[in-house]
């Protein structure tokens, strides 16, 4: 019951003060550009690189990025941004 309530606080929050989502709900953001760039921010890690397949852990669940000639141009602890012909992105829950 507690995780319910702390999750209704948060949502109340980012309505109330306007914040985005992501910051207070610790989503992460994700900014594609075209299929040749994917911008990952507030990540928990980097589980799988292959130049096929990029698995990441986020706080709820992991995101499998595949496609073709994967190039990891930036890597930072909660950051990430992948170069290369991104086929298909997908949300795992755990």
């Amino acid at each position: 019951m507690a995780k319910k309530w702390r999750h209704q606080l948060q949502k109340w929050m980012t309505q109330k003060m306007e914040l985005p989502q992501d910051v207070t709900m610790d989503l992460p953001r994700i900014t594609m550009i075209g299929q040749i760039h994917i911008y990952i921010e507030n990540h928990r890690g980097l589980l799988t690189f292959t130049d096929k397949e990029l698995r990441l852990l986020l706080k709820n669940g992991q995101l499998l990025i595949k496609g073709q000639s994967f190039v990891i141009k930036t890597i930072l602890p909660e950051e990430i941004l992948l170069e290369g012909k991104i086929d298909e992105v997908v949300y795992l829950n755990e």
